[in-house]
């Protein structure tokens, strides 16, 4: 019932990603890419910094009471927003949508609570699958938005869909309250003061493993919306066919982060998170290079004689009584520059290169020896694959999926009886990677004009990572096993 609560909440919580980007996308509204990106990310905004107090108040009465009151809650500020005409109030009511978000500490504090310390990874990891709430979103809100509208006849009739959104909400807060009983996992928890409550937020370590959560589930959720206006931009797909490729990302993602608990029960939290943020890395670093079409100088023609210009065309230069043969023209450059064909030319996994030559005299010119006559034009294309693309961008996502499992197994190993204060800690810092990414992918977009800007900002979030994580490792070794590091360094004689 957790997971389920979480998967609706997550869907209603990532409802803004597809609801923008049709309301742009249908000329209903004209608004830039930063303000898209600030009524993306709004809602995330809410609900991580609401992941801390909600954590808490699990801890205190229990998930059982605080998640369907959450629930019901925030099926108000969602249901209004079918009431919304302006960027403004799209914006306010975005921040009433985002107390969906808060449900995550919720349902740690309440699922943990259940399961010994041997089982909560993989029991966490299971509930984190309702992560997939947004493959929800971004696979039936597009069609449902198209047939709401009549395929964009009647592009008002938008507003139903957040009214089916709050429907869902308290459906399903009924259901969780029938269906569910109470449990806590400390009962001694519930008599802690705020300060003692709030003690662990001292640690380095809490924060720390919110940056990784920051990268893990930050860009994840991100990316869950972010990729819908990506695809409509970077390839001139639909809105439906992006929310279809969109799904194809958030929905293993969410599936496997049950597998990145499991195996952090097995081999360790910090042996998976190695793995996938390494992974990550190299994976980011291939979908940098945007899709373009470079023109740099190649090889020219220079006169090897004085004289005058008698011919000039595409095919060669005559000079005198010497002919210089010129590389014809590239049509595919041409057809590729005017647009022909750009969606026909062939698969083409690496960057293809073709050289053409053009004239820069003119005919009755004089021209001195060595005098470049005819200039060389080096054109390199690279397709960026649609199916390449989408391939790299779904094994992110199982990569991030895997790390979430792996960073929550640390919460109730390491503080057990605070796990929804903490967990509501590393969850609001997470959330707050999810908001602000968008809103920095817009702004890195407007920039450089540049698309691909925002898988260099995930790499290099990805190498801090992991380099703050192999530096507290290195520490700690040092500090339990001083000999053993000059165990590795020490050449044998």
């Amino acid at each position: 019932m957790s997971t389920l609560a979480f998967a609706v909440c997550f869907a209603v919580w990532m409802m803004n990603g597809v609801l923008v980007t049709y309301l742009v996308d249908a000329g209903v509204y004209d608004w830039d890419k930063p303000s898209v990106g600030w009524l993306i990310g709004t809602p995330v905004l809410t609900g991580s910094i609401l992941r801390l107090p909600a954590g808490m108040l699990a801890d205190r009465y229990g998930g059982r009471v605080v998640m369907p009151a959450l629930m019901l809650l925030t099926s108000i500020p969602v249901y209004l927003v079918s009431h919304v005409h302006t960027y403004i109030g799209m914006l306010l009511a975005g921040l009433g949508v985002g107390v969906a978000g808060a449900s995550f500490a919720v349902g740690v504090s309440f699922v943990s609570a259940w399961f010994p310390p041997a089982r909560q990874g993989m029991a966490l990891g299971i509930f984190g699958i309702g992560n997939a709430g947004a493959a929800l979103t971004t696979l039936v809100a597009p069609s449902l938005l198209g047939a709401l509208t009549r395929h964009g006849a009647d592009p008002e009739a938008w507003h139903t869909l957040p009214r089916l959104y709050a429907a869902a909400l308290v459906v399903t807060a009924l259901a969780f309250w029938l269906a569910t009983s109470p449990r806590r996992a400390d009962a001694a928890s519930s008599t802690l003061t705020l300060r003692e409550r709030l003690a662990p937020l001292r640690q380095l370590r809490v924060w720390r493993f919110g940056c990784y959560y920051a990268f893990a589930f930050g860009s994840f959720v991100a990316l869950s919306q972010w990729l819908m206006p990506y695809y409509v931009n970077v390839y001139a797909m639909s809105v439906t066919s992006a929310g279809l490729l969109a799904t194809a990302f958030s929905l293993p993602s969410g599936i496997v982060r049950a597998l990145g608990g499991w195996l952090s029960d097995r081999i360790g939290p910090r042996s998976v998170l190695y793995w996938t943020l390494g992974v990550s890395i190299l994976l980011l670093g291939l979908l940098a290079p945007p899709r373009m079409e470079v023109q740099a100088p190649g090889q020219g023609i220079m006169a090897a004689r004085p004289g005058t210009v008698t011919a000039a065309s595409d095919r060669e230069i005559v000079i005198d009584q010497d002919r210089y043969a010129l590389q014809e023209v590239d049509e595919s450059a041409a057809e590729f520059r005017a647009g022909i064909h750009q969606d026909e030319e062939g698969f083409h996994f690496l960057p293809t290169a073709s050289f053409r030559q053009v004239p820069i005299v003119g005919v009755g010119e004089q021209v001195g020896k060595g005098q470049l006559v005819a200039r060389g034009v080096t054109r390199i294309y690279f397709q960026a694959n649609l199916w390449i693309f989408t391939t790299l961008v779904i094994l992110v996502g199982l990569m991030m999926g895997l790390a979430n499992g792996a960073v929550f197994k640390h919460i109730p190993s390491y503080f057990p009886g605070r796990v929804g204060v903490v967990g509501g800690l590393v969850g609001v810092i997470g959330g707050l990677g999810g908001f602000v990414e968008p809103i920095l992918f817009g702004y890195l977009l407007s920039a450089t004009g540049i698309w691909t800007s925002c898988w260099i900002f995930l790499c290099v979030f990805a190498v801090v990572c992991l380099l703050w994580m192999h530096t507290v490792v290195r520490g700690q070794v040092r500090a339990l096993a001083p000999g053993l590091t000059r165990v590795f360094d020490d050449v044998p004689s």
